[in-house]
């Protein structure tokens, strides 16, 4: 079975993320240009902790389903799911694997707001409802939570009909790959910026 790779990432968080980074730079050439290192060592670090965390929180999160295996990265950290491992996809606050290895929720696909249902065009919640009824704002197909999630599903429907989910996966088969240049980045970083305000 040819399945297609899609990436998904939210737009929003990569508009922040530059949109942060170009105020920082702005910031620290401010105390460059201006002859302040007493305040760029002081205020400096903050701005760079900033950058990180927008980078952490926004710019950073994906999620990417192949043909094998989904992958989720999160802000601390990116697990491997593999099909066999799903038992269930919900979009009530945001993506949500519920897998055999524990329940992961999508930092890159969270749901939308409760107004959402009111702007979709009704094709959209049709194709989202799939003929069930009333959907969720996050499994509008116009969301990134629904979006998703019908990639996933409607993936996940073909390997459980041809039978390719029967055999199951041990909890173990989840991988999960800590993000520890992340944290120890964000580490450094806070503990430089109070440093800084302090001393």
């Amino acid at each position: 079975m040819r399945f297609a790779p899609t990436t998904f990432r939210p737009v929003f968080g990569r508009v922040l993320g530059v949109v942060v980074a170009i105020i920082a730079v702005s910031g620290i050439a401010g105390f460059i240009i201006g002859g302040d290192p007493a305040g760029l060592v002081r205020y400096g670090w903050g701005m760079l902790l900033l950058v990180a965390v927008v980078f952490a929180l926004f710019w950073s999160p994906s999620l990417r389903v192949e043909e094998h295996a989904i992958t989720v990265r999160n802000v601390f950290s990116t697990i491997t799911v593999p099909w066999p491992a799903i038992q269930r996809i919900d979009t009530k606050y945001a993506l949500t694997l519920y897998t055999t290895g524990g329940t992961i929720s999508v930092w890159a696909s969270p749901a939308p707001n409760r107004y959402a249902s009111h702007n979709a065009a009704s094709s959209d919640a049709r194709l989202a409802s799939n003929g069930m009824g009333a959907v969720r704002p996050g499994d509008l197909l116009s969301t990134g939570s629904g979006a998703a999630a019908f990639v996933i599903r409607r993936h996940w429907e073909e390997l459980r009909d041809d039978g390719l989910l029967d055999a199951g996966v041990e909890a173990g088969s989840l991988r999960r790959d800590i993000h520890w240049p992340t944290i120890i980045a964000l580490g450094t970083l806070t503990i430089a910026t109070i440093l800084g305000i302090v001393l």
